[in-house]
């Protein structure tokens, strides 16, 4: 028998507990069928007890890139600050990234099964390639927590965004900028298809954009790759006309910022809304400037610091099932009802800057306004 599908588009889909924010359920299965039949595993109604263990840990985290800035700039830190907070600074963190390759992170993962570490938290270059090693690391009692992108296989945990509301939040900030208008005529630039969530994104861009803009031309970014996007918009260009274009729907900043030189080489005299996601300080530099519209912000302290407290609560064998750790739940492709902890995003654009990553601390007033945006800022009275 083959295991009911949770999505029409394969994606990941939430289930959401009493104790989340959000009021609106997303689907779940109206049909009843042996999970074990079909080789799909239920965390939710598992018996089994977590091994207890003290402060003395070893967290295995690993990242996909190195493009994405937030990643090492941001969520490693905080990670770490609050692993070691959490375990009177007894705790190991052991930290590996794959540059995008799927076999690297592979080896990296299975090489802390090797070492014996008591957790791993993984951002997966590849949700679907990454199950047989986390396989591995659930054979020899291992947990593994999937961070930001959903990864297959016996995850224990997961912790991210509310990946669907992330694209709702582009495209309602495309459709409040342009108008209601089937004239308005955007390119999608989306992100990559081994990403589990580039394609909720999509979904829930999609679900605002509807039949309120026409979509003249649709790319996917190979590994979130800017030189990619780049080629992609250039062909976009090529075959509509950089005037033709009212808005590009583009997956995140390191899309945005491709899409956005194109648009300036190509000689337009004013670069139409592009939105963005991870609040990256070129893009809030460009939003400043004028020339990005939005980005979505997402509080890499609260994501981060969620990952970390699941992680030790996880190793130390208290329940995160449903509580404070993980008030939702979500299904993956291999695996049913795993807790999640999922964060809100936040549209950034040049109206709430000082009040999103300025108050948040995550940059200063310093770092955005150099001599290049001096002015801009001060016509924000960002000061």
């Amino acid at each position: 028998m083959n295991a009911r599908k949770t999505s029409t588009t394969g994606t990941s889909r939430i289930r959401r507990t009493a104790l989340h924010r959000t009021a609106t359920a997303l689907a779940a299965s109206a049909a009843a069928v042996s999970l074990a039949a079909c080789g799909v595993v239920d965390v939710g109604s598992s018996a089994e007890a977590s091994p207890t263990k003290g402060d003395d840990i070893t967290v295995g985290v690993l990242f996909p890139d190195k493009e994405t800035k937030r990643y090492e700039q941001f969520d490693l830190p905080i990670m770490k600050k609050k692993i070691g907070e959490l375990t009177d600074n007894k705790a190991t963190v052991q930290y590996a990234n794959a540059d995008k390759d799927p076999e690297t992170q592979i080896e990296q993962l299975e090489r802390m099964v090797t070492d014996k570490v008591d957790i791993i938290v993984v951002d997966a270059v590849d949700s679907k390639s990454i199950a047989s090693a986390v396989e591995t690391a659930d054979k020899a009692g291992i947990p593994v927590i999937a961070y930001d992108r959903l990864a297959q296989g016996p995850i224990d945990g997961y912790v991210s965004f509310d990946n669907e509301l992330v694209g709702q939040v582009q495209g309602r900030s495309l459709v409040e900028k342009l108008g209601d208008s089937a004239a308005n005529k955007i390119v999608m630039m989306n992100g990559s298809t081994t990403d589990p969530n580039a394609a909720m994104f999509k979904e829930g861009a999609l679900s605002e954009l509807g039949d309120k803009v026409t979509i003249s031309e649709t790319y996917d970014t190979k590994d979130w790759d800017p030189v990619v996007a780049k080629a992609n918009m250039e062909e976009a260009v090529a075959k509509l006309g950089a005037g033709n274009i009212d808005a590009v729907y583009a997956a995140n900043d390191g899309i945005a910022g491709a899409v956005i030189g194109v648009l300036k080489a190509s000689g337009v005299s004013k670069v139409p809304p592009v939105t963005g996601q991870d609040a990256d300080l070129d893009a809030v530099q460009r939003i400043v400037a004028g020339d990005q519209y939005m980005t979505v912000y997402k509080s890499f302290p609260l994501e981060a610091n969620a990952a970390a407290e699941m992680a030790v609560a996880k190793v130390q064998g208290r329940s995160i099932e449903f509580d404070a750790l993980a008030k939702d739940s979500v299904d993956s492709p291999t695996t049913k009802k795993i807790p999640a902890q999922l964060v809100p995003p936040v549209a950034l654009t040049k109206k709430n800057i000082a009040d999103t990553v300025i108050a948040d601390g995550i940059y200063t007033v310093k770092q955005i306004c150099t001599a290049e945006y001096r002015a801009d800022c001060d016509a924000l009275k960002l000061n």
